[in-house]
């Protein structure tokens, strides 16, 4: 590490832009380099798939719930300071809310001025998934959200020092390097990498910006947060817990499975466009995880359980272009026929995010 202070590495993108298996690798990587690390999650909800999911392997994770990091930065300095009590990390790592933008000018530069004695600021990275950008800007045709929506993920890559395109096994090269130069022209301030949790392609590359680089200042963008409110009211948010239980053990891997298919299926006879689907089953130690990320897609498991169970509980994070008590409705109704299964909804919190207000908003940079 190039300075004895702590490293804040702050990893925005839209829903379902790959951050969270992202921040896995990188939890690996940085393990591998000797670098401690601490790691943040953030939602509009409580009770995250992301923190259950870096928590199962073994890192050391602070959530904040209830708003972003933005509107929520008393709460993002309280959580680097409960992890620096614990581990003394020498990096942190935080995931910004999907929905979230302008994170340069009332993050990281605040962070700049306010603890620019404390910590160092690394260049801001900005995921995304290949098949949705490909859309978004016009080179292939499919599912895309409404206006706001994505003036949301533009805006997103605007401020990007990095960005990244995650997922590229899952296109073909020629797509990619196609993707790739676009984003070179529309952004030429940023770096463009793209990268494969899976595959391990560039991963080392972009870790290293980020771990041994600091964030160039420039002056903030633009945004028009009126737009930005209404472009966020337009998503609907759940998040619940279910409680599975079965007379037998049976296989919770293909419950979920099952389970996250049955959603999708009744999503898309509602015509709700999924920015993101993600849910874990676990009991105990043991922990199974499946992921959607949109409406074509197929869900898809990353942890697996190793052996049948009885009882278990189901974490669902559901985010989508619709009414929330639509989303609810959904949810309830794949509950049922579930087969050995038994499922009973515990909790469930189903609405809008609320108009950002920033904690402070940084236009011009400090030089610190």
């Amino acid at each position: 590490m190039k300075s004895s202070k702590p490293h804040l590495i702050l990893i925005g993108g839209f829903l379902g832009a790959g951050k969270t298996s992202a921040m896995v690798a990188f939890a690996h990587w940085l393990a591998d380099q000797g670098i401690r690390a601490g790691f943040v999650t953030n939602d509009q909800g409580s009770d995250l798939v992301d923190t259950r999911l870096l928590k199962y392997c073994g890192m050391a994770t602070e959530e904040i719930a209830g708003g972003c990091f933005c509107c929520r930065f008393n709460e993002l300095v309280d959580a680097t300071e409960r992890l620096r009590a614990v581990i003394q990390p020498d990096v942190f790592v935080a995931e910004a809310v999907g929905s979230c933008t302008d994170l340069a000018a009332t993050v990281t530069y605040p962070m700049r001025r306010l603890l620019g004695e404390q910590c160092t600021v690394a260049p801001l990275s900005v995921l995304v998934d290949p098949v949705r950008a490909r859309r978004a800007f016009g080179l292939d045709h499919g599912d895309t959200f409404s206006d706001n929506v994505q003036y949301i993920y533009r805006k997103q890559l605007e401020e990007a020092d990095v960005i990244v395109i995650s997922k590229c096994e899952t296109i073909a090269g020629a797509e990619c390097n196609e993707l790739a130069a676009l984003l070179a022209r529309e952004f030429p301030h940023a770096d463009v990498i793209a990268v494969s949790s899976v595959e391990g392609t560039n991963l080392d590359r972009w870790f290293r910006r980020v771990v041994f680089d600091q964030q160039t200042p420039r002056t903030a963008m633009e945004i028009d947060y009126d737009r930005y409110a209404d472009g966020e009211s337009r998503l609907g948010w759940l998040n619940a817990s279910v409680r599975a239980e079965s007379l037998a053990p049976a296989d919770g891997n293909a419950l979920l499975e099952e389970f996250a298919a049955d959603v999708q299926q009744r999503l898309a006879g509602r015509g709700i466009a999924v920015a993101h689907l993600k849910m874990t089953l676990h009991a105990g130690e043991r922990m199974a995880s499946v992921n959607l990320v949109r409406n074509d897609f197929v869900p898809e498991l990353g942890t697996r359980l190793d052996v049948p169970l009885g009882a278990a509980v189901i974490t669902v994070n559901l985010r989508g272009e619709s009414a929330p008590e639509a989303l609810r409705q959904t949810l309830i109704e794949a509950l049922a026929n579930r087969g050995a299964w038994r499922l009973e909804l515990e909790h469930v919190e189903a609405f809008r995010p609320g108009r950002p207000v920033p904690t402070h908003r940084d236009a011009t940079p400090s030089s610190t």
